[in-house]
């Protein structure tokens, strides 16, 4: 067997020492897990040479033998894994429409965080979702046998969750492009627990340290390390002697150049006050006595020869200032001397006899910091020491995946990004050594660590019980926009947390763990926002649509997911939603995730930023689907649709003594996943807004300004009288619309007049986004509500309320003066009945403006209502006029068209019918 093969050896025996016996796979019996893994390693083997295999999306980037290593097939493989279907075979359930009866309401409990979790804590890789939280879902969605899906899965935290905390009754198929977070949920997944190989990493790790102990070695003449006094510490210096303590980090310091003088400036010299403890904004050079900031001072730049590339480099100089280290059980520090130089220099002519990467640094939009210091190279980017004991490691760990898990997960710890926290380092608390995650960032004050320090203390705390029964989880490496391997209608559940738009560059953060592990990610389908990728939003919505596409194929119909993600800006969250209904799902549910409390609230579209969302939406079952095929653009089309959603929606929802008020309910809300379904399969509306109020008025039963069938207005009636009273959701003003409804939900309760509601008003809109235009109070009130001028009889609205509140007015008749006088010039919600004649006003008024944006000449409209251009549009849409959408859109900034999910929803299918 050649070196390369060998390397896709199953676990040496001695990673476990319990006794192994015959092992079932995929209705397969083996003599042992060795047998059953080579069984299928050889498969895969064979599978690697066919080149249609090879052009699934996101196939990653590296020679068969090293994706081979990596590999556990069939459980976890490098690659797209060719054994899910076979998977999906043993382990599902067919759907047979004749006797299916699933039915759930959205998930709308509280949830755990559960971050203290260890298996969640066990591995650097950014934004894991706690496997407490998602196993509650599953257990909400799914019976024990059923089959989940993640095709976001990152770390496979929702097959953990199925494995370690759904007692191993429920099945996942994990997916996710990058090759190094498939690497740590496939050791995740594995039976034997990622602590059974501890006895082994320690007798690794002595064998690293027989040969290379030396370069972590100092002389013992430094002070206590607790010590931060500048004079103390020169006082209680130890006097040189025979004793050497272990490094646990090296302090290394940016080294500017004076623009006065020329001369070497040390930042950690110049630049931190030892006596204040803190970091000064402008000091002296120590040669002339200028004034200096670090701001207007250049790096000095260090020129220097790579024996291993073979060609003279060019990279920031930096100085080692202080060295952190033990002696016995005591931390101490110093400020390294000649010796310790005198090491580096050693370490620095030392040749590195065991493999290492040398791969290229691609230019990204977050590389671009390392390859302008000098960085270009993955190797460059740990200090010569470091560089030496990792690759001894991962020569070592190589033929063991379970240690090359807790190789993945000390590399983070051991490269130039890891910094001195300054204020915590004064300060002698803990974490004094950080680093920025979300970034490549080599800082002025780099650490460099112990690198086999920071191995001991990954495998010393791997108390991780992730040993389960039978392995119910399957993981594959390729893109989520092509899920070709998995059947149609083939899951039960799916649960996602898909990219943030440009919140983290997966692809790019990830390079130096790919490189060590030898295979790459292929990030051309990596759904992003990204400049160096060419990759907008534009492109951004299209990968999440055509992944959640997959996703509403090999979903079973009436079946649901899950979507939780967090993200600031408004833009990603409408191409979130915009993606899925694009795919076929109907949202039912959004809340926002309270991490403080581990509590959910609702939401509107409008409240939706700087939050985690969790949003719940369903594939439509098949008879609804079959029907709508008849009864598209009728009005029995869009009842047929109401009924069906309102079968999906949770009834009745409690919190904290009182009852919540259902968004989803709400007939706006339900008038917009109306359109929706309709645009979405490319059928017109057949009716206007006040018609479909006026229908949901005659057709279902209305509570609390929520609609129900007449089963569910029943049960929440019995439900209603065991909590005191409704809570109600939270408006966010930010432009007409939600102007509009915020004003709707103050007259509801109360009828008042402008006078009354204009100071509450005045405070609410502070939050007015600078595009839309700006509308007066009265203006509004005119387009969208009544008022009672006093002459006739009272609006029932008016005299509900009247006669509720005032005593003196109960009992009167409609027309009785003193009620006519106190509801005179009070504002109130029109009847859903009566509204028409005021919607077409309204409506008439804004398609007048927005002939008035279609005709400008202007190639930006700076100021504009948003209700007239989604008037336009969805008029546009009617006559079938895409031309005037994509005209009117392209004068729209950017941003606005992106933050408004109905403009976005009318444009993109104006671009897919125009071919854009």
């Amino acid at each position: 067997m050649s070196d390369k093969s060998s390397q896709a050896t199953l676990f040496t025996e001695k990673q476990t020492e319990k006794p192994q016996g015959p092992v079932e796979c995929l209705g397969l019996t083996f003599e042992n897990d060795e047998a059953r893994r080579a069984h299928f390693l050889e498969k895969l083997r064979e599978k690697l040479k066919d080149p249609e295999f090879r052009k699934i999306e996101g196939f990653p980037i590296g020679e068969d033998e090293d994706i081979l290593a990596l590999s556990d097939p069939p459980y976890y493989t490098a690659c797209p894994n060719p054994f899910l279907e076979d998977f999906i075979k043993h382990y599902g359930k067919p759907y047979d429409p004749k006797t299916d009866n699933y039915r759930r309401e959205p998930f709308a409990a509280d949830v755990s965080e559960g971050k203290n979790d260890p298996v969640y804590n066990a591995h650097a890789y950014h934004t894991k979702v706690s496997p407490l939280a998602v196993a509650q879902y599953i257990q909400h969605y799914t019976k024990p046998g059923d089959l989940i899906v993640d095709f976001f899965s990152g770390t496979c935290m929702s097959g953990v969750a199925c494995q370690s905390h759904c007692d191993g009754t429920r099945h996942a198929l994990l997916c996710d492009l990058s090759v190094v977070a498939t690497h740590v949920g496939g050791a995740f997944m594995a039976c034997a627990p990622l602590s059974d190989v501890q006895g082994e990493a320690r007798e690794v790790l002595a064998k690293v340290r027989e040969e290379y102990d030396w370069m972590y070695e100092t002389r013992h003449c430094g002070w206590p390390a607790s010590e931060r006094e500048i004079t103390r510490r020169h006082n209680t210096k130890i006097s040189r002697n025979l004793v050497y303590g272990v490094i646990n980090f090296i302090v290394w310091s940016d080294v500017f150049i004076c623009g006065e003088c020329g001369s070497d400036v040390v930042y950690w010299n110049s630049a931190i006050d030892f006596h204040k403890y803190s970091v000064r904004d402008s000091f002296g050079c120590p040669s002339c006595g200028v004034s200096l900031s670090k701001k207007n001072m250049q790096r000095a730049i260090s020129i220097w020869f790579d024996s291993d590339l073979g060609e003279p480099i060019r990279s920031v100089k930096q100085k080692p200032v202080l060295i952190n280290y033990t002696v016995g059980k005591k931390r101490y520090e110093k400020i390294p001397d000649q010796e310790d130089e005198a090491l580096i220099n050693r370490i620095l002519s030392t040749g590195i006899t065991h493999w290492f990467p040398t791969d290229s640094i691609p230019k990204g939009d977050k590389t671009a910091e390392l390859i302008r210091i000098g960085i270009s190279r993955v190797h460059h980017f740990y200090t010569r020491r470091n560089l030496i004991a990792l690759s001894a490691l991962r020569e070592k760990v190589t033929n063991n995946r379970a240690l090359m898990f807790w190789f993945t997960a000390t590399l983070p710890w051991c490269g130039r990004e890891n910094r001195l926290h300054l204020s915590n380092y004064f300060g002698r608390t803990g974490g004094q050594i950080t680093s920025l995650r979300g970034a490549w960032y080599v800082p002025s004050l780099s650490v460099e660590t112990n690198v086999l320090e920071r191995f001991k203390l990954r495998i010393e705390s791997a108390l991780i019980s992730n040993e389960v029964k039978s392995r119910s989880s399957l993981v594959t490496t390729q893109s989520a926009t092509s899920l070709s391997n998995i059947p149609e209608a083939s899951v039960d559940y799916i649960f996602v947390d898909p990219p943030f738009g440009e919140n983290i560059m997966y692809s790019e953060l990830n390079v130096m763990w790919d490189a060590w592990l030898k295979v790459r990610t292929n990030n051309q389908k990596e759904a992003i926002v990204n400049r160096s990728q060419k990759k907008g939003l534009l492109e951004y919505t299209v990968l999440l649509t055509k992944a959640f596409a997959e996703g509403y194929r090999v979903l079973k119909p009436g079946r649901w997911i899950t979507v939780e993600f967090h993200n600031s800006k408004n833009s990603v969250w409408n191409s979130i939603q915009e993606a899925l209904q694009r795919a076929g799902f109907i949202v039912a549910d959004v809340r926002t995730l309270d991490k403080g409390k581990g509590s959910f609230n609702q939401v509107t579209a409008a409240g939706a930023v700087k939050q985690d969302l969790i949003i719940s939406a369903y594939k439509p079952n098949g008879g609804l689907e079959e029907r709508f095929k008849l009864e598209a653009g009728t009005e029995e089309g869009v009842w047929d649709f109401v009924r069906t959603h309102l079968r999906q929606l949770p009834v009745f929802v409690s919190k904290g003594g009182r009852a919540e008020m259902i968004a989803e309910r709400q007939n706006y809300l339900l008038f917009d996943r109306m359109v929706a379904f309709h645009v979405q399969r490319g059928v017109t509306v057949p009716i206007s807004a006040s018609e479909f109020y006026a229908g949901l008025e005659q057709r279902f039963a209305q509570r609390d300004g929520m609609y129900f069938l007449p089963e569910q207005a029943a049960e929440y009636d019995k439900k209603r009288m065991s909590v005191k009273d409704l809570l109600q959701l939270e408006l966010f003003v930010t432009e007409e619309s939600s102007a509009i409804q915020w004003l709707r939900q103050q007259l509801t309760k109360k009828p008042q007049t402008a006078g009354e509601l204009k100071p509450q008003f005045m405070q609410e809109t502070k939050g007015w986004q600078k595009n839309e235009k700006m509308l007066e109070l009265d203006e509004l009130l005119a387009q969208n509500f009544l008022m009672y001028d006093g002459k006739g009889e009272v609006p029932s609205q008016i005299h509900s309320y009247l006669s509720t509140n005032f005593k003196e007015l109960r009992n009167l008749a409609k027309d009785a003066a003193a009620l006519q006088a106190k509801a005179k010039n009070r504002w109130y919600v029109p009847d859903p009945k009566k509204s028409g004649d005021l919607e077409k006003l309204r409506e008439r008024a804004l398609l007048k403006e927005f002939e008035e944006y279609r005709q400008s000449k202007q190639r930006r409209l700076k100021v504009f209502r948003l209700e007239a251009v989604r008037a336009g549009f969805k008029k546009a849409w009617e006559g079938r006029d895409y031309r005037t959408i994509i005209a009117v859109a392209q004068k729209i900034p950017e941003n606005v068209l992106h933050e408004d999910a109905k403009l976005l929803m009318w444009y993109d299918h104006a671009l897919t019918r125009t071919g854009g």
